[in-house]
């Protein structure tokens, strides 16, 4: 069975080969990591003798999900050493801009060929694995096994499309999921999911994104990006900023008809929309449609010159095309519309400005995150909308109403107060997991706050 995998992964790669080489010569992508993705990491991670975490985070959402858990991980397992490996290069590049103050390593995950995966986890050495959000490898987590390491799944969810996947192959399924030492699901329904592809060891711990950094507000100026932003494109200064997070192809089209119309309404004339592509190869594309749309706009890009930023100031529309810097915005959104959802693209993440107290809006296509939209929308803590003339009103409404903004922006930050906890229970069944000896190592256990 492992072999007719690694053949079918090999025949994989190879059809798509000429699609990567076509990115790398297009948009740079992949050519940087191909070489850390056969296993070839740095001689440094060798070279440090303790004992190792390995947490992989897919990319910027699986990281910043991983964050309050990556700092729990470094405060209670002093003395050893936290390698953190992503898979995209907008994941890495987010890594390595946070390792000096949080972790010690950053490297590109391995492909899930045994030569690849022997590599990595020769130099690296770890004692414990922690992986984001039911990633699941074959080769990567039998190697484990064998050598016994503790593997984790850690903030799981699946989704009834892939629970649906994953039953054509339950059989193989199952003794992957055997390999690993614990799955840590998000909810319930994600563990029965589980329970019934054949996992034995699950435990329930609650969503991971809910615990983003504590006390964090609207007016929270702790941010050196959030500062540095405002005061060169006067965010806090606009009181009727729409953010629009994630966008995939097609939504930038809607939300600029929508600004157009909510601008043509008396007293909201000085609404402003920022827009912030979900994928960074489409930077240039989105640039294009809002120069043809007839918006005076800018880019976070842009030089920074005493005439760029008069104008960038003065934008009505904001393209943000940089990565990791979206979530610190939230914060000067009067209503935030979270993309991927009005197009088939499975939606994204609704915490983070519910977090900062925003009216979240978002469409139909929310699989990739169903149960909390259905939870946020239970409460009156979001909106959702099926069609561009839905989302044209919705936004003329909360922007013209600051009652109902306010209203819908306290109720989801209420739900994300209430569900926080999953970083500390997660950590404490981590822990459990470990071997005899991680006394002499770890200190013990407390709930951090």
């Amino acid at each position: 069975m492992y072999l007719l995998y690694s053949f079918t992964l090999t025949l994989l790669f190879a059809l798509l080969l000429p699609y990567f080489i076509y990115q790398a010569i297009r948009h740079g992508k992949y050519a940087s990591s191909f070489r850390e993705r056969l296993g070839r990491l740095p001689a440094a991670l060798g070279d440090d003798r303790r004992r190792t975490v390995w947490v992989h985070a897919v990319s910027v959402g699986e990281f910043l999900a991983a964050r309050p858990l990556i700092a729990a991980l470094g405060e209670e397992l002093r003395g050893w050493r936290i390698v953190v490996s992503t898979t995209t290069a907008t994941g890495q590049r987010l890594a390595r801009a946070e390792q000096p103050d949080r972790f010690d390593a950053v490297c590109y995950f391995p492909f899930d060929w045994t030569f690849s995966v022997r590599r990595a986890l020769d130099r690296i050495r770890p004692s414990l694995v922690v992986i984001l959000e039911t990633e699941l490898w074959p080769n990567f987590l039998r190697e484990c096994r064998r050598r016994g390491i503790v593997t984790v799944i850690a903030n799981g969810r699946i989704s009834p499309r892939s629970f649906a996947r994953y039953r054509r192959a339950r059989g193989f399924i199952r003794r992957t999921l055997a390999d690993l030492s614990l799955l840590v699901m998000q909810s319930e329904a994600d563990a029965e999911r589980a329970r019934a592809l054949g996992a034995r060891q699950v435990r329930v711990c609650g969503n991971l994104k809910y615990d983003a950094p504590p006390g964090a507000s609207a007016n929270d100026s702790a941010s050196p990006v959030a500062g540095h932003l405002d005061r060169r494109l006067a965010l806090s200064a606009s009181r009727r900023l729409i953010v629009a997070g994630s966008t995939a192809p097609g939504e930038e089209r809607m939300l600029l008809a929508a600004l157009a119309e909510i601008r043509r309404e008396p007293g909201l004339e000085d609404t402003r929309l920022l827009i912030a592509p979900r994928h960074p190869e489409r930077f240039d594309e989105v640039a294009g449609l809002i120069a043809q749309s007839g918006f005076r706009y800018t880019r976070r890009s842009e030089p920074q010159t005493h005439a760029a930023n008069d104008e960038a100031a003065s934008a009505e529309v904001i393209l943000l095309d940089s990565i990791g810097e979206l979530a610190a915005l939230y914060r000067f959104a009067a209503a935030v519309f979270v993309g991927g959802s009005l197009v088939p693209a499975g939606g994204h993440n609704i915490l983070e400005p519910a977090l900062y107290g925003k009216p979240v809006v978002f469409g139909p296509f929310m699989e990739n995150f169903g149960e909390i939209a259905d939870t946020f929308l239970s409460n009156g803590a979001a909106i959702q909308v099926r069609t561009p003339g839905e989302l044209e009103e919705t936004m003329l409404s909360l922007i013209g109403d600051p009652v109902r903004r306010a209203r819908v922006g306290a109720a989801a930050r209420a739900l994300v107060e209430s569900n926080r906890g999953a970083r500390d229970r997660t950590l404490v069944v981590i822990r459990d997991l470990l071997p005899p000896d991680r006394e002499a190592v770890v200190r013990p256990f407390r709930v951090i706050h």
